[in-house]
């Protein structure tokens, strides 16, 4: 008999690649689902953004293999956009990285910084690829609270107390998913001050950071922090272009070099048509990221009422695309998904799979039309 492998059998199917089939099941037997659960932005991107990418797929030359690092233009245009919105302006050619998504970029950092049996720190709650990418590399998952009370940042005295002398990565990610604590420039100073004395490297991963976040910021703000980090960033949530999956991995020439090495096994490079969208994604000027966060305020004020409606309470100095929200005290939150959606035909994704501290919780996305919002409100 053929077996599976150890690394397969330890981790489960992504939750949201199980659910979603129920959820399109559903909907093809009749049903009117409404898909509150995802993150994946159903705005169009901008119409330069389309033309880009139009013009380019109509050339000649256009697809062939591309760069494993990407075109220089594309590049150029990553570092032009940190310069002008994120004001980190020491960052060089070689010290940014295309991504087919970052979500890649997960894998692509542990494979080249740790080896089996060293020990990463997630974050709980947190973003579930963090986890299954450490047990697929054979890693120790070592979680680091975030609690309510904390403001949903790092408890850095009992970050202390853990045993850290195998621990190669720290995961990172502000402002935060699930819960949509924003991203704060002294939290990151404690950051880097940790990982300098412990050498480990903190990787932020920075997707939400113009979806209601007043100032966009970044690691690299914090002076040192380049020599323990790596940032990486999408254009999924920025530019609504989640399927494009385009994102980037930056930090100091030596760690984007070991990244590459891993990324130039793996893949064969973007579509050239996509880079010159994503070039256009990064030139959109204050306009654009004002009509988007207008309508994403619009639409998180439908959701605070629909969460008061189901009876849940919630904290409204957030930012980021989800509403993060509690149930009453010993309510089970799969059981309250579950039973939201045969009933109302309503989907959310409940707090247990980003973490045990995200149990007893529950994430509503933005992602979904005012008109829709409305109509969950009307059947609660």
């Amino acid at each position: 008999m053929i077996s599976f492998s150890d690394r397969s059998n330890n981790i489960q199917e992504y939750y949201f690649s199980q659910k979603l089939k129920e959820v399109k099941r559903m909907q093809l037997e009749g049903k009117p689902v409404i898909n509150m659960g995802i993150g994946s932005p159903d705005l169009s991107p901008a119409p330069s953004v389309i033309k880009a990418l139009n013009d380019c797929s109509v050339l000649p030359d256009a697809h062939g293999y591309q760069s494993y690092q990407g075109i220089p233009e594309l590049r150029q245009a990553f570092l032009k956009f940190y310069a002008n919105y994120y004001q980190v302006k020491d960052l060089g050619i070689d010290e940014v990285l295309p991504l087919l998504g970052s979500k890649e970029g997960i894998l692509h950092i542990s494979m080249a910084f740790t080896n089996p049996g060293d020990s990463v720190l997630l974050p709980d709650p947190g973003y579930p690829t963090y986890t299954s990418v450490s047990k697929m590399l054979d890693l120790t998952c070592v979680p680091y609270s975030l609690r309510e009370e904390n403001g949903w940042y790092p408890d850095f005295e009992q970050l202390e107390l853990l045993d850290l002398e195998k621990v190669k990565l720290m995961w990172v990610n502000y402002p935060h998913m699930p819960t949509g604590a924003k991203a704060d420039f002294s939290v990151f100073q404690k950051l880097v001050e940790f990982a300098e004395k412990h050498q480990i490297l903190l990787v932020h991963d920075n997707p939400y950071s113009f979806i209601l976040q007043e100032k966009p910021m970044s690691i690299f703000q914090v002076e040192g922090a380049k020599e323990v980090a790596l940032e990486l960033n999408s254009l999924s949530k920025t530019a609504n272009m989640a399927g494009w999956r385009i994102g980037a991995v930056f930090g100091k020439r030596e760690f984007i070099e070991v990244v590459t090495r891993v990324k130039s096994n793996v893949d064969s490079g973007m579509f050239l048509g996509l880079q010159r969208g994503a070039i256009a994604a990064l030139e959109l000027d204050e306009s654009w990221f004002n009509a988007l966060n207008s309508e994403y305020a619009q639409r998180r004020v439908l959701v605070w009422d629909l969460a008061e409606k189901l009876g849940l309470s919630f904290q409204k100095d957030t930012s980021g695309m989800f509403v993060w929200a509690k149930l009453n005290e010993g309510r089970d939150s799969k059981i309250f998904v579950d039973d939201l959606l045969y009933k109302k035909n309503l989907f959310v994704t409940p707090g247990d799979i980003f973490g045990q501290n995200g149990a007893g919780w529950v994430r509503f996305s933005l992602c979904v039309s005012q008109e829709k919002i409305k109509e969950a409100i009307n059947r609660i």
